[in-house]
């Protein structure tokens, strides 16, 4: 049995219009104009970061030997790092082999009790030879400017090599440095697969973010005390 199929009707004096694109050449060339201006001003940010990184960026072969290196958080996986957040773990272990760094200061996203960051970065790092004294946890880094504040305010780092992804290390580069830390950064290789191409249209926009934050320079979601970890680790590598 098939039941006539109701059919919808548009309440009175409801129409769909289409917008109306201007008629004479002036107004069709004032809104081309007007296009043309908004993308301008959407890719300023994203402008600003790869100027303000400048010639920071180095190869794990040739970034200055500097006492702490941070990694930014970039996801689990049933509780282990995340394949890009492997390959930063694994630049970050390789710098401290090579006698580049003397500390690894993991800043990830510990926000709930079931979802650590740090401790499996931890984790990860001692598995490959760094020693878990040499490894100090920041357990609010949120996003980048949360990161970089708390490495130097929290953590008094002043100086370090920062470690991420090729798309991102322009923009923890250029965070850090407005937070008072002088970088470098460290791009690490990785796959163009959907996440690759995923991060990069989505650092267009974070670019913005970013912009702003340097701007108005508001505090981490989480401040709290001062913290010595960086200090004492770098105390045993004396």
């Amino acid at each position: 049995m098939h039941l006539p199929r109701p059919k919808l009707r548009w309440p009175s004096g409801l129409r769909l219009r289409r917008p109306r694109l201007p008629r004479t050449r002036a107004g069709q060339r004032r809104a081309v104009q007007l296009v043309m201006v908004l993308c301008v001003l959407a890719l300023l940010p994203a402008t600003w970061v790869f100027v303000a990184a400048g010639d920071r960026l180095r190869t794990t072969d040739s970034v200055p030997r500097t006492d702490v290196a941070v990694v930014f958080g970039a996801g689990l996986r049933d509780g282990e790092p995340s394949p890009p957040l492997a390959r930063r773990l694994d630049a970050a272990a390789e710098l401290y082999r090579a006698g580049r760094i003397e500390v690894v200061l993991v800043s990830g996203d510990n926000s709930r009790e079931d979802y650590d960051e740090p401790d499996a970065m931890r984790a990860y790092l001692t598995e490959r030879g760094v020693p878990d004294a040499r490894i100090v946890s920041d357990y609010a880094g949120f996003d980048t400017w949360d990161s970089c504040v708390r490495a130097r305010k929290i953590f008094g780092v002043d100086r370090a090599v920062l470690i991420s992804q090729g798309f991102h290390i322009r923009r923890a580069v250029a965070l850090c440095e407005e937070a008072g830390v002088r970088s470098y950064g460290v791009g690490v290789a990785d796959r163009h697969n959907v996440t690759w191409y995923y991060g990069g249209v989505r650092e267009i926009f974070a670019a913005g973010k970013a912009a702003v934050d340097v701007a108005f320079e508001p505090d981490p979601r989480f401040l709290g005390p001062k913290e010595s970890g960086v200090e004492r680790a770098l105390g045993s590598a004396r």
